[in-house]
């Protein structure tokens, strides 16, 4: 079965084979090494003259890319942890996301930013953090975070080659070793795609009454919250929806507000800490846009840097348990 990495890097082999505007830069991707999560593998030798090794310079990396882009380049950039991405905010957010806007729509950046976040393999908390909430909102600037449903290499062959906008484009750890989730009803979940591009996925347990709960969480938080539906379904007879977006700015709620309105209850999942997350915006915008009657819980990391040592970084980061307890408290 098909791994997330290896949807992704036949992605990025479709994309470079069906454009010659397509460009991949970044550190230590050549070939035998091939990226430090191995998505670049096999790239450098099949496309020697487009796949370009970089310095350790993430502003520079992703200037580069700017540069390429607004002269009609479709340039793909690694940055080769997602904690990294501060170096390249101001590339990203005053230049990246801005250009169109003050170019009067004359000038487009069609760049993708790739890069892994999220923590769960004790790498220590300069190497383990979800940072993406440090661009949400940024106008101009679209988030993707990957899932391991259906067709993760879809999603980024439609920024590289489809989106003339600069994207964000996450990749958590976790799910690169993953196998995809498929949408033809043979596991216990059925899954619904709402929409092409970025599309949002409603997720039931296959058979399973009207779910009492929405669950939302993107990326890796979405499969804890596939485990924790199918203990909470046997162990407590608690019935869930999953809704899982791949688009996380700027903010796609409508699937979130429909089940929302047949549940009354909301729990929202993320991996970054819930101070100033996506996990509020979320939380904010229900309770502006849906009746009083709506219950929200959050989970998200605790507010601290994440431990390198396992066990202290596990209980750093929600678990299925963490899930399970919250769940059946807004249930109750």
């Amino acid at each position: 079965m098909t791994t997330v990495r290896e949807s992704l890097n036949e992605a990025l082999v479709a994309c470079l084979q069906e454009s010659p505007e397509v460009y991949f830069l970044g550190e230590d991707i050549l070939d035998p090494y091939g990226g430090a999560f191995k998505v670049a593998d096999g790239l450098s030798t099949q496309f020697s003259d487009r796949v370009i090794t970089t310095p350790v310079s993430e502003a520079g990396i992703v200037g580069v890319g700017i540069g390429m882009a607004l002269r009609g380049l479709r340039p793909v950039v690694e940055i080769m942890f997602g904690d990294f991405i501060t170096l390249a905010a101001d590339q990203l957010i005053n230049h990246a996301a801005k250009i169109r806007w003050m170019s009067g729509d004359a000038a487009r950046v069609p760049l993708v930013v790739r890069t892994p976040m999220g923590g769960g393999r004790g790498y220590g908390p300069t190497h383990s953090q979800s940072l993406e909430k440090h661009f949400l909102g940024v106008a101009g600037l679209r988030v993707v975070a990957v899932p391991s449903l259906e067709d993760p290499g879809a999603l980024l062959c439609n920024a590289v080659l489809e989106d003339d906008d600069p994207v964000l484009f996450v990749e958590h750890k976790l799910l690169y070793p993953s196998a995809i989730l498929p949408l033809d009803g043979r596991g216990d979940f059925d899954i619904v795609r709402r929409s092409n591009g970025y599309p949002d996925y409603q997720l039931q347990l296959h058979r399973s009454p009207k779910p009492s709960l929405t669950l939302v969480a993107y990326g890796y938080m979405a499969e804890l919250a596939r485990e924790a539906m199918r203990s909470m379904a046997y162990e407590k007879e608690i019935f869930c929806e999953l809704i899982v977006p791949t688009q996380i700015s700027p903010f796609k709620l409508e699937s979130l507000y429909e089940s929302a309105a047949q549940t009354k209850r909301v729990l929202v999942i993320e991996e970054g800490s819930q101070t100033m997350g996506w996990g509020a915006e979320v939380s904010a915008r229900l309770h502006e846009d849906m009746p009083s009657t709506i219950k929200v819980g959050r989970i998200g990391a605790l507010e601290m840097p994440i431990p390198a040592a396992i066990q202290l970084e596990a209980a750093a980061l929600p678990s299925v348990e963490k899930i399970m307890n919250m769940a059946v408290a807004l249930v109750a």
